[in-house]
């Protein structure tokens, strides 16, 4: 088996890029298993969403990410630096087989937390969401220990509204306001600048 790291990178689905002032949000690229594989593998951050896994895992993360923007045209884009095109993470919409709706999720890469990475991520997806695709206010499923993901979720002026059971795992439901919402406007301004 060849490494990622040394195939040629390429854009292997339709994703659209979107901009902020600090980021390009862009569709996954073969280049970008090895930093999801790290994560799933070894971050103990995983903790939060069921553990780590195997390289075969992210392996089927990683094209499952893919074969769901063929299938939905939405998914997870990759987070990168605009200056230096260093990879944060990954943030988009999901709807999986049998959930409620679709989710704006998102996650970090170890070293990439504490700067408003995922916020900037966050609030771009959110207004692309609602702005091209014309959905209307999101839900994030976060584990009831995952503490920074609700907060995040605060922070973007979220209201965690219910509990449920999604894949077999307690989550609460945060809602997320509409892309035209006055705070979401305001956040989408501040962001885009």
């Amino acid at each position: 088996m060849t490494p990622s790291s040394a195939l040629p990178s390429r854009l292997l689905t339709c994703a659209p890029v979107l901009t902020t002032g600090r980021l390009v949000l862009r569709g996954p690229q073969d280049s970008d298993l090895d930093a999801l594989t790290d994560m799933m593998t070894q971050s103990s951050r995983m903790g939060a969403v069921g553990g780590n896994g195997t390289p075969t895992e992210a392996w089927r993360a990683f094209i499952s990410g893919i074969g769901h923007w063929q299938m939905r045209d939405f998914g997870f884009f990759t987070i990168t630096d605009r200056a230096t095109g260093k990879t944060y993470g990954r943030c988009g919409l999901l709807r999986h087989v049998g959930w409620p709706e679709t989710e704006l999720a998102y996650h970090l890469f170890d070293g990439a937390e504490g700067r408003g990475i995922a916020y900037e991520a966050a609030v771009a997806v959110r207004h692309w969401a609602g702005e091209v695709l014309g959905l209307g206010p999101l839900a994030s499923f976060i584990g009831p220990t995952n503490a920074r993901s609700r907060a995040l979720a605060r922070r973007l002026g979220a209201i965690e509204e219910d509990v449920q059971t999604i894949d077999g795992d307690e989550a609460l439901v945060h809602r997320h306001l509409a892309h035209d919402a006055p705070l979401a406007r305001a956040q989408w301004l501040e962001v885009s600048q």
